[in-house]
């Protein structure tokens, strides 16, 4: 989808970690734009208007907004006003919006949580982008959805698209289209799977939430998604005693402990001397099959057992920082 635009990419920071990679490899220039404090996701209005005036003046071609309002890294739903805001800005500058809203359907309280896609404003600028292995598909299971403008340029971009795909022998296997057709059409059981999921890992982000805040540091309300973004920061002391002075140590150690991966701020565009990390919720189900499904269809998850013995453990390790 990028390779089918011309132009420059920018992107809110922090972003997700493969944003950047995917326009390098493009030979494309991406520039990251600060997110509010309080918002992942959408880039700052006004810092925005400013990167896209700095990169003409130094002779760019700003061209491509990549968004996301449920947002990979941080699980924060970006407040409609400044969706609203953000995608003003980068119309009135010409920029195309790619929304990436995999993580929509994940939402941990949907009934309390107001999503507004840049396309119910703009449909006619906007392609809406989804992975389905967010919330409808297995993770090893590639396939992706894009829906396109009802307009003769966005029926242009959709074709550009496709002979690009075309040009990677980028095919979907048959058994993994029939999969996701399923899904997509929604039927009654598998919107009742994924919001029980939704609600358990909101359940777990929750929990993980109050050990972060607990310990010391701080993080974002987790709102969507599979896991939550912490900042150390607060712990920058005790953590250099454990030798932790940036957020790429602090992802081999907490990596370590955790005994999963845990991403350092670093990868989705943040300063390498910022102690973020992104914490997955989905160990924290059970380390086996059979003890994710009691998690997912037991009405007291967090009381199991197994569930128990992972939240203290996370909460342990984080207590260790301190």
């Amino acid at each position: 989808l990028l390779a089918a635009y011309d132009g420059d990419v920018l992107m809110p920071r922090p972003c997700p970690a493969s944003w950047t990679p995917q326009a390098r490899l493009l030979g494309r220039p991406a520039y990251q734009v600060p997110a509010p404090a309080d918002a992942g996701g959408v880039p700052d209005p006004f810092a925005l208007l400013e990167t896209v005036r700095r990169i003409r003046a130094e002779g760019g071609r700003p061209r491509v907004l990549l968004l996301s309002v449920a947002d990979d890294p941080t699980a924060a739903v970006a407040p409609p006003e400044l969706v609203r805001e953000a995608c003003e800005a980068a119309v009135a500058e010409g920029l195309h919006i790619i929304s990436d809203e995999t993580w929509r359907d994940t939402l941990h309280r949907p009934h309390e949580t107001v999503l507004l896609s840049p396309a119910e404003m703009w449909p006619d600028e906007v392609v809406v982008l989804s992975d389905l292995a967010g919330a409808l598909l297995p993770a090893a299971w590639p396939m992706a959805a894009a829906r396109y403008p009802a307009t003769d340029a966005g029926t242009a971009l959709r074709a550009r698209t496709l002979d690009i795909l075309t040009a990677l022998g980028a095919m979907v296997a048959g058994p993994v289209a029939a999969a996701a057709a399923h899904a997509l059409d929604e039927p009654d059981a598998v919107t009742a799977r994924t919001l029980a999921t939704a609600a358990l890992h909101g359940r777990l982000a929750a929990a993980a939430y109050h050990a972060v805040l607990a310990s010391g540091a701080l993080a974002f309300v987790p709102l969507a998604g599979r896991h939550l973004y912490a900042d150390l920061g607060p712990l920058r002391g005790p953590l250099s005693r454990l030798g932790v002075t940036d957020s790429m140590e602090l992802e081999n150690h907490l990596s370590r402990r955790l005994e999963v991966p845990v991403p350092g701020g670093h990868r989705f565009g943040d300063a390498l001397g910022a102690l973020r990390v992104r914490l997955p919720t989905g160990p924290l189900l059970g380390a086996t099959p059979e003890q994710r499904l009691k998690s997912l269809t037991s009405a007291a998850p967090l009381e199991l057992p197994h569930v128990v013995r992972a939240l203290g453990r996370f909460g342990a390790v984080l207590d260790e920082l301190r």
